[in-house]
């Protein structure tokens, strides 16, 4: 396994085959129920956002509800950035430890207000504001949390592991939060009914999720600390946990560093982007459409999407493990390739159609395992570590809030004005543009980890 240096020079170390300490199986552990509680509060907003809009927000149709509902979901992602480049300069000033235990409280919390919040009937548009609100503090949650994770997990990967850690293990914990939240729903909507669902029982889901924040945020206490003492490019190698003090560097230094590779900033956006555009079409849009726009049973659509998650679940340690082998580059690129005729499978679902529904997840999603599972680790490897949090935090903020968090609102939106097959040609140019920043990242050597 070769990996290449400030310089471009690259320098190879054999794979580590032995296997991981128990304690670094332990964090690994506690790192990846982060993600879980993480992805499973973002799923449930998106999945139950029909059924939550016209509680919180009165419409006169409940098309136009599902859009107020999304559109406070997309709100969310506007936060993101600023979460990785506050958060994420205190995780490469300070450690990643005392960060990761904040992410997960900030979601558990605003999680829990959001399954109590009284509705529109009861407090007025205070519930709006008081929903949004939850919204952004989520979205500071995981701006910060979904790279740093990642990085966290290459940091803590044996050599030669970096991306079943960083990204085939991580991505199972991210999918497993994603399946609790469509397979929660599908079970609480197949109890309760159509009618009790639409009423009180979505607020079920956020129950669940809040309880499993406070589960990760005590196990999360005994996390330890991989940022090294290091030299001012960063460059400690992976798969080497820290065994002295983290480098009191200051803000400045480390976004002086991050202007340094702006290359790899800019690349992280699209690599991010093209990714979460093609995710929350399949996991968020289609589904929100499948229910507000064609009537489909709700029920129904919870299965399809449960059996989505389950799919890319078992699918990701399986794309982890292929990336160390033949190389976190050459899948990273085959996946992103196919991405591009995969998005237009969504074509195929212009009406009420549960069967096609279920050809349209099913098929693009194999393609969605691949990109899912390494778009955080391909963006870790871009960046350095002494700026990696920061770097990746403002690189994969801004790249869901412009492509992935308008996602779903901008595919339910064109399909209305009968313009639905605009969205895989958006999706297909984001992929088509992160395919040429990263290969002229890779060019300037700016490739860090695994490749």
């Amino acid at each position: 396994m070769s990996s290449t240096t400030s310089s471009g020079t690259p320098t190879n170390s054999p794979p580590d085959t032995g296997p991981a300490r128990p304690s670094s199986r332990r964090a690994l552990l506690a790192l990846g129920l982060g993600n879980t509680v993480e992805w499973y509060d973002w799923q449930a907003a998106g999945l139950l956002a029909a059924l939550m809009g016209p509680h919180f927000f009165p419409a006169t149709d409940p098309l136009s509800a599902t859009l107020s509902a999304l559109a406070v979901f997309a709100v969310g992602f506007a936060a993101r950035p600023f979460g990785g480049v506050l958060l994420g300069t205190v995780a490469d000033r300070v450690g990643r430890r005392a960060v990761m235990l904040l992410s997960v409280a900030i979601m558990a919390v605003s999680t829990l207000v959001i399954a109590v919040l009284p509705t529109y009937s009861q407090i007025g548009a205070w519930a709006g504001v008081i929903l949004v609100a939850c919204r952004l503090a989520q979205g500071i949650s995981t701006g910060v949390e979904a790279p740093l994770s990642s990085a966290y997990a290459a940091e803590l990967a044996p050599p030669g592991h970096e991306a079943r850690w960083g990204g085939g293990v991580i991505s199972m914990f991210v999918n497993l939060g994603l399946l609790g939240a469509s397979l929660v729903s599908f079970v609480a909507s197949g109890l309760l009914g159509n009618a009790a669902m639409s009423e009180w029982g979505w607020r079920l889901p956020f129950v669940f999720g809040a309880l499993l924040g406070l589960v990760t945020l005590y196990l999360r206490r005994s996390l330890p600390e991989t940022l090294h003492a290091e030299d001012p490019a960063g460059e400690v190698p992976a798969g080497t946990a820290a065994q002295s003090a983290p480098s009191a560097q200051s803000a400045g230094q480390i976004w002086r560093t991050v202007r340094r590779h702006w290359v790899g900033v800019l690349a992280v956006v699209f690599v991010v982007g093209a990714a979460q555009a093609f995710n929350y079409a399949w996991n968020v849009g289609l589904p929100s459409l499948a229910r507000g726009g064609f009537a489909e049973n709700a029920t129904s659509v919870f299965g399809l999407t449960t059996l989505l998650g389950l799919v890319m679940m078992l699918g990701s340690p399986l794309v982890g493990r292929w990336a160390d082998r033949y190389r976190l580059s050459r899948v990273f690129l085959a996946g992103r390739v196919l991405a591009i005729p995969a998005v237009f499978l969504m074509l195929a679902y212009t009406g009420p159609g549960l069967g096609t529904l279920a050809v349209v997840l099913l098929a693009g999603g194999v393609v969605l395992i691949l990109n899912m599972t390494l778009y955080n680790v391909v963006s870790v490897s871009l960046m350095p570590q002494s700026c990696r949090a920061a770097g990746c935090g403002i690189g994969y903020g801004i790249g869901v809030a412009l492509f992935g968090g308008t996602a779903s609102y901008l595919l339910v939106w064109l399909q209305r004005a009968h313009l639905g097959w605009l969205f895989p040609c958006y999706v297909a140019v984001l992929c088509v543009l992160s395919i040429a920043l990263y290969l002229l990242a890779r060019r300037r050597g700016e490739v860090y980890v695994g490749d």
